[in-house]
């Protein structure tokens, strides 16, 4: 028996929940051996499949097609403009960088197939949850589906539809919700439509609530309750729901057992980070990265580490916002490993290189308590509040640990300024200019080119999915 997904053109024999399930490196970080293959009559049951399916999910966020590279790389090309050059070979991010894609560019289809074959496996463990019989268990693994599909659902939406409008009706075509399993050709013959803007945060805030209620608050390092109130301050502040963003930032910064590390350069360079909520776990013999994808791959250009191509140079204009003491930015004389921002020595060597990225076998991290920080820092400011601490206090805490000059006062501008110094480089930057309703260099927030296409073969397919402009 087949099992395909709703987006694929390519039907994947004996999918089912192989998946790649054991395709990275989670099957040794979790202790649990992924299936590699079942049929999918009889693929779920069983609690020890259940589980193993879960691990899957866990694995595919590692794909270079999301979390492993793509989910992290193209929302920063997106809005390159005075913040990196794409310098490498492949045609596919080149276009990205330039706002140049068609409706065939190779990213835009791996990132919305993978992302879309992962809610399937989601869908699959939903379905089967019911043979868990140990509540406690069973709650959990729901809770920790629920929160890899909101998470992927808002992913997807903030990069192929426009951007949610607070007190709008945001009817704008948003993605396909595929909220139930396909698991024989006829299921997945059936073609689902954008559903509108709202409709996708609805299902995204929904999934998200249910899972912060079904979580544990630690959970080793798998999803927890504190990820997915993580996740909720980040959808709300897209949505400009500041009140809710504040409140569930405080809420992991107060209750939450991640802290901030003295040093900013630990979250990249230490595993387990006790600043990191959630990363994608990785080695130096399983992870996204290979000759061909992979963020250390793109972005290092080290001749005595990883080596890396070299591909994303960091701009001059970006690097030189940083202050000479700041070890965020590219300090002067600085060893490579000192600084987040160095001169590559490898690849393209001379230019400016983010150190975050640096070898592919680092955990990638998805959420940093210092992103609540922020978060709670921007929502005080809107709103004229000073929950948990005052703005400047969040904003000085950040500048004092990475030795840049704390500040007098704090604007709104100021903050939002932060945040782009702290979070460069992890896939905020287009997203933040677009809720904030800011270009990109010559292109404005809205401007469809900013968004990525629905891949051509879904159009083809007669999926009734209306393109977006442009393309």
């Amino acid at each position: 028996m087949k099992l395909l997904t709703s987006f694929s053109r390519r039907p994947l024999a004996a999918l089912a929940l192989a998946l790649l399930l054991g395709l990275m490196s989670c099957e040794k970080q979790l202790d649990i051996q992924p299936q590699q293959s079942v049929d999918a009559a009889t693929a779920l049951d069983s609690p020890e499949k259940v589980e193993s399916a879960v691990i899957g999910a866990y694995a595919r966020l590692d794909l270079p097609q999301l979390y492993g590279t793509n989910l992290l790389l193209l929302p920063d090309l997106l809005a390159a403009d005075g913040y990196v050059n794409w310098q490498g070979t492949f045609q596919s991010y080149r276009e990205v960088a330039r706002r140049t894609m068609t409706s065939i560019n190779t990213e835009a289809d791996r990132t919305w197939n993978q992302a879309y074959q992962t809610i399937n496996l989601v869908n699959l463990v939903l379905d089967a949850a019911p043979v868990v019989t140990n509540k406690d268990l069973r709650d959990q693994l729901t809770g920790e589906v629920r929160l890899i599909r909101g998470m992927l659902y808002f992913e997807l939406v903030r990069l192929y539809a426009q951007q949610y409008q607070a007190g709008g009706a945001n009817t704008q075509p948003g993605v396909p919700l595929a909220l139930t399993a396909n698991k024989t050709e006829a299921q997945a013959a059936v073609r689902l439509s954008r559903a509108s803007v709202a409709d996708v945060y609805k299902q995204i805030l929904d999934d998200l609530n249910a899972a912060n209620a079904l979580l544990p608050e630690s959970n080793g390092v798998r999803l927890d309750a504190f990820d997915a109130q993580a996740m909720l301050a980040r959808v709300y502040l897209q949505q400009g729901n500041y009140a809710q963003a504040l409140a569930f930032a405080n809420g992991v910064i107060q209750d939450g057992t991640a802290t901030l590390n003295p040093s900013v350069l630990s979250a990249f360079t230490n595993r387990g980070s006790r600043e990191v909520l959630f990363e994608i776990q990785q080695n130096d013999q399983n992870n996204a990265g290979d000759s061909n994808d992979g963020l250390a791959t793109f972005y290092s250009s080290n001749a005595n580490g990883f080596g890396g191509r070299g591909d994303v140079q960091v701009l001059t204009a970006f690097a030189g916002q940083y202050g000479t003491t700041d070890q965020r930015g590219a300090q002067p004389g600085a060893a490579i490993g000192n600084a987040l921002i160095y001169t590559g020595d490898g690849r393209r060597s001379g230019r400016l290189r983010s150190y975050k990225w640096n070898t592919s076998g680092q955990n990638i991290p998805i959420i940093r308590l210092a992103e609540m920080y922020l978060i709670r820092a921007e929502a005080n400011v809107r709103l004229a509040s000073s929950v948990g601490v005052t703005p400047l206090a969040d904003i000085n805490r950040l500048r004092t640990r990475a030795q840049a000059t704390p500040l007098a006062a704090v604007t709104l501008a100021d903050v939002l300024k932060e945040r782009e110094l702290e979070l460069a480089f992890e896939g905020f930057r287009i997203h933040d200019l677009r809720r904030t309703g800011r270009p990109t260099g010559s292109f404005a927030f809205n401007d469809p080119k900013l968004l990525l296409p629905i891949p051509q073969y879904e159009i083809n397919l007669g999926n009734a999915l209306p393109q977006n402009p442009g393309y």
